[in-house]
């Protein structure tokens, strides 16, 4: 099934969106079924589980970190991680750069921001992300590396909610793009949709979608 389904999945995905394949709570050899098809991107919400899988699995596998992140847990997965997704503070941001700084690479980041009506989501708003950016601590970072922006919908039946979720993401992705990263193409990332909400996400200019349950079907 997993085959199938990334096979599937990969037709209808536009070419210029890239497809996290998410293995929380996944076993080993699931992962190797989708590494056997070609996926080579996955993402993880625990720095546990994936040191664990990161130690067992071959080593072209690209590690995303998809879920919160506590600072005292970044120096596990800074030798390895390609990118963190929820980058929601600048305490967060510093660690990151302290622990990259020791393994001698740049660590890429995106930060998060809290779009959907829960209360429970982390995340920036804008005025809090452009203070970041403009701060004396962060103009001192040199190991990271802010390549775009993430964020979650809200859990519901509305599409139009959650297509007016995106749609602020994306103009918030625009609006930094313009001010802080003009002259950065490695700003590029707008990391949004997931197994129930991808395609809106796409509709609305997500370039990076987070997939579990599509892949490797319901937990």
């Amino acid at each position: 099934m997993i085959k199938e389904n990334l096979i599937k999945l990969n037709t209808e995905i536009p070419k210029n969106v890239e497809l996290i394949a998410v293995s929380k709570t996944k076993p080993a050899s699931s992962i190797l079924e989708a590494y056997e098809v070609g996926q080579r991107k996955f993402g993880e919400n625990k720095v546990q589980e994936l040191t664990e899988k990161y130690n067992l699995l071959p080593k072209d596998i690209e590690w995303h970190l998809i879920g919160h992140l506590q600072s005292n847990k970044v120096k596990y997965i800074a030798p390895f991680v390609h990118l963190i997704h929820a980058v929601d503070s600048l305490k967060l941001l510093v660690e990151i750069d302290k622990q990259a700084q020791k393994h001698k690479r740049i660590i890429y980041c995106l930060l998060q921001f809290h779009i959907a009506q829960e209360e429970t989501k982390y995340g920036l708003d804008l005025s809090e992300a452009e203070s970041l950016l403009l701060s004396k601590e962060y103009a001192s970072l040199k190991n990271i590396s802010i390549s775009g922006v993430m964020g979650m919908a809200s859990f519901t039946n509305n599409t139009t909610q959650i297509r007016n979720e995106f749609h602020s993401l994306k103009e918030i992705f625009t609006t930094l793009k313009g001010k802080y990263f003009k002259n950065q193409d490695s700003f590029s990332i707008l990391s949004m949709g997931m197994s129930g909400d991808y395609q809106i996400a796409i509709e609305e200019g997500s370039n990076m979608v987070r997939l579990g349950s599509s892949i490797f079907g319901l937990r």
